[in-house]
């Protein structure tokens, strides 16, 4: 399935999400499962998130204004910091509601036809996941990725909760339901913890991933020679998109338009290189002392 936009992609989990709450609380309401509750329960987080997802891509995607020079790209972190915080929410009501369940056990009631419900949403989740994960690669967005790790675990969450529910059938330990719950909750934060982590390195202005930067040092490494120098690379990853800034040294004797080739030329190539990236170069003459002592930012190595 390809849509054209990521946005498009929201909206195909914001149907998922609303479909698997229909089914999952069906399956609780049917069996009295606080396993199963907790799994709708996330269900519900899903759809919140997907609807933010929706506004941030819908925001990252407006062009540059008077007031946002760089655009809007960072919008996309916004979301998945909801995410995370909503994750971690739904475990701790998922925990609350388990420990009353473990003071007070109750018989579960038509688990065979809760079962099935619940393993209908959980095929559902898994195939939007395998989705939007691919969407994500494609697009590059961290949205849609911790969408897709978000459902990921959801499936896994749902099968551990089916399996669960299973055992509590077959052997009549009732409080098996809520410490199943509990797990459940757990490994939420857990996923919680992950997106928040990423989502802060991303809005601390994070440097290209090591991978990329190397790329991009060799590219310019293959340019340069007595009389080309390039020196005060700086990076960012704002969302989907790369930005890329150095200086390029030249001789003073070279014409303004020899200088301004030679950017273009490597402006186009990292382009090339690293897609939805945006990149300056600053030329200067390398004869000049002022040039090296303009080196810019430096950092400890570890």
């Amino acid at each position: 399935m390809l849509f054209q936009s990521p946005r498009a992609y929201t909206l195909l989990s914001v149907a998922a999400a609303v479909a698997t709450i229909v089914l999952k609380t069906l399956a609780w309401r049917l069996t009295g499962s606080v396993g199963l509750l907790s799994d709708a329960m996330e269900s519900g987080v899903n759809l919140v998130a997907a609807l933010a997802a929706f506004w941030a891509l819908t925001l990252a995607a407006k062009p540059a204004d008077r007031s946002h020079h760089y655009g809007h790209f960072k919008a996309e972190y916004f979301s998945s910091g909801l995410e995370s915080v909503l994750i971690v929410v739904a475990a701790l009501a998922i925990i609350h509601a388990a420990i009353g369940r473990l003071q007070h056990p109750v018989a579960l009631e038509q688990v065979g036809i809760g079962l099935v419900l619940s393993l209908l949403a959980t095929a559902l989740n898994g195939v939007v996941a395998w989705v939007l994960l691919r969407a994500s690669r494609r697009f590059d967005s961290i949205t849609l990725r911790a969408d897709a790790h978000h459902l990921l675990t959801d499936v896994w969450t749902s099968i551990g909760v089916v399996v669960g529910v299973g055992l509590v059938q077959l052997t009549g330990q009732t409080r098996l339901d809520a410490l199943i719950a509990i797990a459940v909750a757990l490994n939420i934060v857990v996923t919680g913890w992950k997106l928040l982590h990423e989502t802060a390195s991303g809005l601390l202005d994070r440097s290209l991933p090591d991978a990329e930067h190397r790329q991009l040092e060799t590219l310019l490494a293959g340019y340069e020679s007595d009389e080309i120098r390039f020196h005060a690379l700086r990076t960012r990853v704002a969302g989907s998109r790369r930005f890329v800034a150095f200086h390029v040294l030249v001789p003073g004797a070279w014409s303004v338009q020899s200088g301004h080739d030679l950017c273009e030329q490597l402006e186009r190539e990292i382009a090339a290189a690293l897609p939805r990236s945006h990149v300056l170069t600053h030329l200067e003459p390398i004869e000049d002392p002022k040039s090296w002592d303009d080196q810019g930012f430096r950092w400890e190595q570890g």
